[in-house]
């Protein structure tokens, strides 16, 4: 039975808001950016330019400009919840959607392989070694199958959730503690505030986490559509 919870209705609000952001901001574009255009284009750039052409190169950099960015902001945007008062929590901290967006990239980097290369020839391109001995071969080729079409979507939704998860459990039990210390009633309220600023100083640390997830996970998604155009050279 399909059923929306607290965490699903964060995904959809979140997601359109970014939308609506975005489409706001280049709604008439100019060709000198202004205000909100001049902040939509400035973050685009930081993904076009760090991630996706600095990884695929100008061409293939634009091509996939759209699938690296959207999964960035999408990252991003869902972690910020994590800091965000009466929300506290990223929805990537659970397994649904850091799974979707891993099955986008994955599917992309086989769609990429396939269409580049045909599919058996982009498996084989893949799994085998180019200039290892051929008595190796049957050892080695197990475990690049493992690594490459099994394990890489796997990893890529864990990375993503178990960090959030991580932080967002981290955050529940300092300001769980500040709220315990002060109203105790007891001497132990002399220690509300220090796990106060340690909640404070873990929040900075978790912007930190935010944005340094969302980079990694979009870069990777690059690399990994880098690799697909260029299996027969690894």
């Amino acid at each position: 039975m399909f059923e929306l919870n607290r965490i699903t209705i964060m995904r959809v609000v979140i997601s359109v808001l970014v939308a609506a952001g975005f489409a706001f901001a280049m709604r008439s574009p100019k060709v000198i950016p202004r205000g909100v255009q001049n902040v939509a284009e400035s973050m685009l750039d930081f993904v076009r330019i760090n991630i996706a052409e600095e990884i695929l190169g100008k061409e293939n950099g634009r091509k996939f400009l759209a699938i690296i960015a959207s999964i960035f902001f999408a990252t991003i945007f869902l972690n910020l919840s994590s800091i965000v008062p009466f929300l506290n929590i990223s929805s990537n901290a659970r397994i649904g959607m850091p799974l979707v967006m891993a099955a986008v990239a994955y599917i992309t980097y086989l769609w990429v392989g396939i269409a580049k290369y045909g599919f058996f020839g982009f498996i084989k391109s893949s799994i085998v070694l180019p200039g290892v001995p051929l008595a190796i071969q049957p050892l080695l080729i197990p475990i690049e199958f493992i690594s490459t079409f099994v394990l890489r979507p796997f990893t890529l939704t864990i990375r993503l959730m178990a960090n959030m998860l991580a932080g967002h459990i981290m955050l529940v039990l300092f300001f769980a503690a500040t709220q315990y210390f002060l109203f105790s009633g007891t001497w132990h309220v002399v220690f509300a505030p220090f796990a106060l600023l340690a909640g404070v100083g873990f929040t900075f640390f978790e912007l930190l986490v935010i944005g340094l997830q969302a980079y990694i996970f979009a870069l990777l998604t690059a690399v990994y559509i880098d690799q697909s155009l260029h299996a027969d050279q690894h």
